[in-house]
């Protein structure tokens, strides 16, 4: 952190700190704050339960209440600081209005900043607002972008949809597979844009090794880390340029709040933040509140989420009605290796395979009681469904086969329930189709 605000000190000041001239300000080759500049303790040393549940927190310093207050404000009050930060371009830097910045987005992106290791993160309305604000403020009309062949599928239309409209255009490559990934790159390739993890056969991408090909290719390297979170792995640490998270799921983790994040360097996160005030993603400050507030349980939901998904993945794969179960952290997971070399948590996503086809895994969901038939994902409770009428919906049936989603295919999302208590629900509704 720079030097001018080393002494500030306390939450409630660093919401009017800094009334002096940022030293970035002055030239092409400035620095910049790991910003936006509300000053907070530093919990990076700390484990990550320690910083989920108070780095970036606002103490309320006028009515003594302990973790930030909701600031239901659309405006704030101008002065010589306001003004001089939009005419010397550190507006970010300071409270204007609700859509450039609130103290309850600083304070969640503080906290998202220091989970994943970032210098600099930013909340969005939706991770859609995130993945389209990220991906438009990193390329240049007429670019090209290499994507994996597994998305999610808002992400696919919008390259599918949007991006032609636009001059620009994507390949589609086996995330494994990095000779395609190398031999796909054109001339005017912007970014390479993979998902940590994929929807629904959970695959895990090398990171690190992406990073090399981005490196070497001078190209930007953004991750979708929407089914693995800081907890299990840090994509930053691991080469990631940009990492965006449809904050709906792990990060909330309570099935109540449609958000966004993206975690990256200062510099490439102010390169997006205009992107945000033009398309109009801010989130609100009382969604900011909800969305602090489940990220203070990360840690523990993330380890009980691993505990269940592992022993039930044991049992469905035992299970005689089950052609194969897909969970990192099963030695028969193709990229259990890696799994065991990278991840800190395997996460709760489990996908199987039942045996008679679609209508099979059709009556098995009619038989469960636990797990709830809905979309998303990483809430605490757990989420059923199947990928060929949901997720996957918008694609043919030989677009599905060919990545492998095959006929019976269920995704299952396992919340923090007792293990016994899920293993017996599929025990009964297997023996029952």
């Amino acid at each position: 952190m720079a030097k001018d605000i080393e002494n500030i000190k306390g939450d409630a000041k660093g919401i009017s700190a800094l009334a002096g001239r940022p030293k970035w300000v002055s030239g092409l080759t400035r620095s910049r704050n790991a910003g936006p500049s509300q000053i907070h303790k530093d919990w990076s040393g700390c484990g990550f339960s320690t910083s989920a549940v108070h780095a970036g927190t606002l103490d309320d310093q006028a009515s003594g209440a302990v973790g930030t207050p909701i600031y239901q404000g659309s405006t704030f009050l101008l002065g010589d600081e306001q003004y001089q930060s939009v005419e010397e371009g550190f507006a970010r830097d300071r409270f204007i209005y609700t859509r450039y910045g609130n103290p309850n987005q600083w304070a969640l992106q503080t906290k998202l900043a220091a989970l994943e290791g970032a210098e600099s993160a930013l909340v969005f309305s939706s991770g859609m607002a995130a993945i389209t604000a990220s991906v438009m403020a990193l390329v240049d009309k007429g670019a090209h972008v290499v994507a994996s062949n597994e998305l999610y599928g808002g992400t696919y239309n919008l390259f599918n949809q949007e991006f032609p409209t636009l001059g620009m255009s994507v390949s589609y490559v086996d995330p494994r597979d990095f000779d395609a990934i190398e031999a796909a790159i054109q001339p005017n390739t912007q970014i390479l844009y993979f998902e940590a993890l994929t929807n629904p056969l959970l695959k895990l991408v090398d990171v690190a090794r992406l990073s090399q090909i981005a490196k070497k290719h001078e190209l930007r390297l953004v991750i979708d880390g929407t089914f693995l979170t800081p907890i299990s792995c840090r994509m930053i640490e691991m080469g990631a340029d940009i990492v965006i998270h449809s904050a709906s799921k792990y990060l909330n983790g309570h099935s109540d709040l449609i958000a966004g994040a993206v975690m990256g360097s200062r510099k490439l996160v102010d390169m997006i933040w205009p992107r945000l005030l033009s398309y109009g993603g801010c989130l609100d400050p009382h969604a900011c509140f909800l969305f602090e507030r489940g990220l203070k349980t990360l840690a523990i939901r993330m380890a009980a989420h691993e505990q269940s998904a592992l022993e039930l993945a044991n049992y469905l794969e035992q299970h005689p009605s089950i052609k194969r179960v897909f969970y990192p952290l099963l030695d028969s997971h193709p990229d259990n290796d890696l799994a065991k070399s990278v991840l800190k948590n395997g996460g709760g996503m489990v996908t199987f395979e039942v045996k008679g086809g679609d209508s099979a895994a059709l009556s098995l969901l009619k038989k469960l009681s636990i797990p709830k038939q809905a979309t998303s994902l990483g809430g605490v409770e757990s989420l059923v469904s199947l990928p060929f009428n949901t997720s996957h919906a918008g694609f043919t049936a030989k677009q599905r086969l060919e990545m492998g989603i095959n006929a019976g295919c269920v995704r299952l999302s396992v919340g923090i329930e007792d293990a016994g208590d899920l293993i017996n629900d599929f025990e009964q509704a297997l023996a029952e189709i």
